[in-house]
């Protein structure tokens, strides 16, 4: 790469971060609803055709900040567990979900913007698919770890459940056992619900010491899903 092509390419990515930047800031004061090419070209002091540029649209850029979002929270993920990684699976498994947590709280407007209203008219591409599983194939890697290590006992599950955890299991879960697929889907969703409910206040006045409790509470999912405690 010549030296004026390595200067344009640093240029893109220092406007390109400029620009990403300045929308999560609209998004903190105005939403991901209101969120404006236009507003966000005048803010940077760029006319909006050199802003098309970088983003030819508005979902264009709320894509790339959904990305981000779950590109950083699944990287905080993995480093929590990277550090525990000899652990039992239940240790690991609290701190894959208090890393989520602890993302969610420094970061409640790129939390809401992937886990909260989904922003009228618009339709997430299959490119945030991926970055959107990490957290959770971090969990099912930790549960299938301990199922093959004999750490695993596996849920009860009803008869008129079977045929979906069945398909859960060839879709995503792998080797693991059907009772493990679905409580694993249920412990994802009720780890983003208890984020939820204290980042968007249901919590208040009811659960004051949160940190305890959540971990509390994200051990018992631990423990639904099969791992064996220790």
């Amino acid at each position: 790469m010549s030296t004026t092509q390595g200067a344009r390419a640093r240029a893109r990515i220092e406007v390109t971060a400029a620009i990403k930047d300045e929308a999560r800031r609209q998004l903190a004061a105005e939403g991901a609803a209101k969120l404006s090419l236009r507003a966000v070209a005048r803010e940077l002091g760029m006319v909006s055709s050199a802003l098309y540029r970088y983003f030819p649209s508005r979902d264009d850029l709320l894509t790339a900040l959904i990305i981000d979002a779950y590109d950083s929270v699944g990287e905080s993920a993995e480093t929590a567990h990277a550090e525990v990684v000899d652990a039992g699976p239940l240790r690991r498994w609290i701190s894959v979900c208090e890393a989520v947590r602890g993302w969610a709280l420094a970061h409640p407007h790129e939390y809401a913007l992937i886990y909260g209203s989904p922003v009228p008219g618009y339709v997430a591409p299959e490119t945030t698919v991926p970055p959107a599983a990490r957290v959770a194939l971090l969990l099912i890697g930790i549960a299938r770890d301990a199922h093959q290590a004999g750490a695993l006992t596996e849920p009860p599950l009803p008869a008129d459940l079977h045929p979906e955890a069945e398909r859960m299991v060839a879709d995503f879960a792998g080797d693991l056992p059907p009772g493990v697929a679905v409580a694993l889907v249920a412990a994802w969703a009720e780890l983003y619900g208890l984020v939820s409910f204290e980042l968007f206040g249901q919590f208040r006045r009811v659960v004051e010491d949160r940190g305890p409790f959540f971990r509390h509470a994200v051990r018992r999912l631990g423990l639904g899903v099969g791992l064996a405690d220790g």
